[in-house]
């Protein structure tokens, strides 16, 4: 007795949706129309068909798993017993009416269309408007959309008869096959025109420049693709238009640094109010904003300004992230001699050592060996 588990390549615990599944891949392989006339698929074909027929149905099913057959008669499924399943009914049942995933009959879908905008750093952090334009098909004015000459109208196509779509009946072993085609006289829109529209030459379309103003949401980041339904590229003869892609294309700011939803920055600071510590004013990208720095802060030392960072994403949470700014200890390059006196009492006080009035290392040692 053949075990139609095996057949489907599924286990006996197998769910109806993973025989369902297994059964459109072999199916798909093994179709008639697929492998031109080769037997063996075909019999392979009549077989997964039988095991499915059998194991989707939860009566056939339990009777089959109790006694090796749906009937429950125990026999062989292709000696013409009860077990004789309508090959065609049980195939357009799983796949629908037309082989391969044909789309449903009417008017076609517009294009996709891809653009892109680019925005200041400030821009994308706290959103904006931005107003674009391209060239894409459009609905044509002259028609408004329907093909035809002003004053005419399509006509319902008489040999589909409206539907979008014909069947073609053949005969196989496997009995009476129904394929549904798409009608070659509309091309699947259920109509045709006989008077085409002078301006868009029956399309009912043509190129047009368009212009949009597009709502780019606060905490926006470079590579951000924003999707405009309904706002691509009209389709032939009233079907659905196509959707707009914009690609975002952020700056870089001079100033700060994202991560995420963080910002970054470096604000320089002397040595003596790192040392001392002070209040320092500077600009975020809310404003101006006064920071805390505590006595003896070191170089690279950040601290956190809570919700002063980049908007999260509509969508993705709510609130902002942290501007974390980080201490950037600017050390002279030269001193007065009143700075220089003070910084050796100082270096006098804390014990430290130093160079002296006129030792500014080796350079300048060799630079005075030279002298006259």
């Amino acid at each position: 007795m053949v075990d139609y588990y095996e057949v489907l390549g599924v286990a006996r615990s197998a769910s109806a949706e993973d025989i369902k599944r297994s059964y459109r891949k072999l199916a798909r392989q093994l179709h008639p129309d697929v492998n031109g006339g080769d037997k063996d698929a075909e019999n392979r074909f009549k077989l997964v068909t039988e095991a499915y027929d059998t194991l989707s149905d939860p009566e056939k099913r339990r009777q089959y798993d109790l006694y090796g057959s749906s009937s429950g008669a125990g026999g062989d499924p292709f000696g013409g017993g009860p077990f004789q399943p309508n090959f065609t009914d049980i195939f357009q049942t799983v796949f629908g009416q037309g082989f391969g995933g044909q789309e449903a009959p009417g008017p076609r879908r517009g294009e996709d269309m891809e653009t892109a905008v680019n925005l200041t750093f400030e821009e994308a952090v706290f959103g904006c408007q931005k107003e674009i334009s391209l060239k894409m098909p459009t609905t044509c004015p002259t028609c408004n959309g329907s093909g035809a000459k002003v004053g005419t109208s399509p006509t319902v196509c008489a040999q589909c008869q409206g539907s979008g779509s014909v069947k073609r009946v053949t005969q196989s072993f496997l009995g009476r096959m129904v394929t549904t085609m798409t009608c070659d006289v509309c091309h699947g829109e259920g109509k045709v025109i006989t008077d085409l529209c002078p301006d868009c030459r029956g399309e009912g379309r043509k190129t047009l420049e368009r212009h949009f103003t597009i709502e780019v949401p606060p905490g926006a980041d470079n590579g951000l693709v924003l999707r405009l339904t309904g706002k691509g590229a009209a389709a032939p003869r009233g079907g659905q238009p196509g959707s707009l892609y914009v690609h975002v294309n952020v700056a870089p700011s001079e100033r700060f640094e994202r991560q995420g939803n963080d910002l970054w920055m470096r604000l320089p600071i002397s040595y003596v109010q790192a040392a001392l510590g002070a209040q320092i004013d500077f600009e975020s990208l809310d404003g101006s904003e006064t920071i805390e720095v505590a006595p003896g802060t070191q170089p690279g030392a950040t601290v956190h300004l809570k919700g002063k960072g980049v908007p999260v994403l509509s969508g993705r949470g709510r609130g902002r992230g942290d501007l974390i700014v980080a201490m950037d200890v600017q050390m002279p390059k030269e001193l007065g001699e009143e700075e220089e006196a003070l910084l050796r009492q100082l270096a006098e006080l804390r014990g430290e050592q130093v160079l002296g009035h006129h030792d500014h290392g080796i350079f300048s040692k060799l630079k005075s060996a030279f002298k006259p």
